[in-house]
């Protein structure tokens, strides 16, 4: 795809006829003839094919007339990105576009006559400096690393409508669509961000599509990007391709080179669908499996009737006629309708649920506010009185105990008064027992003395002092009694200590 696309933005740049002499619709002011004379005129169509496709022409600065170092006097906030491939979404377009869409009040995505594989896209700014530098930023730079797509910008004059073309009758609420997006819901306000219309003409918020990775519409499921050929798997033949039911086999029919029977005559799969006619044949029934559909209006089950002109060979290709398909046509314009009234009725009974239960959502969000200050006025109230309460307690408590202590310290003053005197009696007490125990301690030693004494005077031996001294006057001696005096005097001390 990057090969051609060069040669594919030559055709979308070719010279055009010039516009037809009645008025046409222009998205922008009037422009002068020889204006247009020195632009480049690329026609251009949008909408779906099988409903309404809008035609129109843009004229195009030349790309040698502009540079990045010499812009085009005269130019507007108006420019556009041509050769954009299919494969690109919408989505990808606007994060490739990154901070400059909220620069953009609105983009228009288009399709160039004879170019299949690719789109265009019309770009309007809020000024003229913001398309400069979008223009000096992308012009010549690739969509991705990995392929050679170059995103051509060009300074457009002008854009002009020529007409639409109905395919087939639209609904009367198509043309009074809600100014709102199908995404979020809200309305299509270009000061609040970029505003993206589709291929197929409808219009979304860019932020709200830059969220959509498919390729298709949001709304109508419309894909801009076409399905590529199947190719026979060994000529690459795409005419008269028939692919297997059982293995998915792509060959050709026996107008080619037979591939598709050859297979059949290997594998022995017999049923083969034709990609043209959408027919199945049965190889060993030889003919057409007869095939059932379900009726979109009472939902029964139905034969399906291809309304073919077949050829005489059963390999044959069929022409279905203009009626049928004008029918076709015609039978999803009135369900694309239905649907489209029934999304446009449901869109605004949402939006009306919406509000009313968003106020019932803030009526209960302020009776909850209101409950819970309440509550929480309460509970503290609560403990406060139970902290109050507490406090109460703690202080008659701490007077209890006040009392208490102070009657101990009270008692305990007269115990130690009552402790004192008792030891000051118990140690008079001792002194006087201390020198009685001394007076009886020397009776008992002088009696003791005493008899020893006398038991030596009664029974002395012979010869001894005793028996000189029997009969004899004891009489006390003064030095005797003093010492003995000392000695007493010494024992009591010892006795002490």
């Amino acid at each position: 795809m990057s090969t051609s696309a060069p040669a594919a933005q030559d055709d979308v740049l070719r010279p055009a006829s010039p516009p037809p002499p009645h008025p046409s619709e222009s998205c922008g002011e009037l422009v002068e003839p020889p204006v247009l004379d020195l632009t480049q005129a690329v026609p251009f169509s949008s909408g779906n094919p099988r409903i309404e496709e809008t035609r129109g022409i843009m004229y195009l600065y030349p790309e040698d007339a502009t540079s990045s170092s010499i812009l085009p006097v005269g130019r507007k906030p108006l420019v556009c990105v041509i050769a954009v491939p299919n494969h690109m979404t919408y989505a990808d377009f606007c994060q490739f576009c990154g901070a400059f869409i909220q620069r953009m009040f609105d983009m228009r995505i288009v399709r160039t006559n004879g170019v299949e594989d690719q789109y265009s896209v019309i770009i309007r700014f809020d000024d003229q400096t913001s398309a400069d530098e979008f223009y000096q930023h992308f012009n010549g730079r690739s969509f991705s690393s990995l392929e050679g797509d170059i995103c051509s910008v060009h300074y457009t004059v002008d854009v002009q409508y020529t007409g639409s073309i109905e395919h087939a009758q639209s609904s009367l609420t198509s043309s009074a669509e809600l100014p709102t997006c199908p995404v979020c819901l809200e309305r299509l306000d270009q000061d609040t961000g970029g505003i993206l219309t589709t291929i197929c003409n409808h219009t979304f918020h860019c932020s709200c599509i830059s969220k959509w990775t498919d390729s298709s519409c949001p709304v109508c499921r419309y894909c801009q990007q076409q399905p590529e050929k199947s190719t026979c798997s060994v000529c690459g033949t795409s005419e008269n391709v028939w692919i297997c039911l059982i293995c998915g086999f792509v060959g050709c029919g026996s107008y080619k080179e037979g591939h598709a029977i050859n297979h059949w005559k290997e594998t022995q799969h017999c049923y083969s669908l034709e990609l043209e006619t959408q027919r199945v044949w049965d190889y060993i029934g030889d003919n057409y499996v007869h095939r059932l559909i379900q009726s979109k209006t009472d939902g029964k089950l139905v034969e399906l009737n291809f309304h073919c002109a077949y050829a005489d060979d059963k390999h044959g290709s069929c022409e279905c006629s203009e009626e049928s398909g004008f029918n076709e046509a015609l039978l999803n314009s009135k369900l694309e309708a239905i649907i489209e009234e029934y999304n446009d009725l449901l869109t605004s009974q949402l939006d009306n649920q919406r509000k009313h239960y968003e106020s019932v959502l803030l009526e209960i969000k302020e009776e909850t506010e209101e409950k819970i200050s309440e509550s929480v006025e309460k509970a503290i109230g609560l403990k406060l009185h139970k902290l109050q309460m507490k406090l109460d307690k703690c202080i008659e408590e701490k007077r209890f105990f006040e009392d208490i202590n102070e009657n101990l310290m009270k008692n305990q003053e007269m115990w130690k008064a009552k402790l004192q005197q008792l030891e000051e009696r118990e140690q008079a007490a001792m002194n006087l027992r201390d020198e009685k125990i001394q007076g009886l301690e020397e009776q008992l030693g002088y009696l003791i003395r005493h008899i020893e004494t006398q038991k030596v005077i009664d029974e002395p031996p012979d010869g001894s002092v005793a028996s000189e001294i029997k009969g004899g006057t004891i009489i006390p001696v003064q030095s005797a009694s003093s010492s003995s005096g000392s000695n007493k005097q010494g024992r009591r001390n010892r006795r002490r200590n």
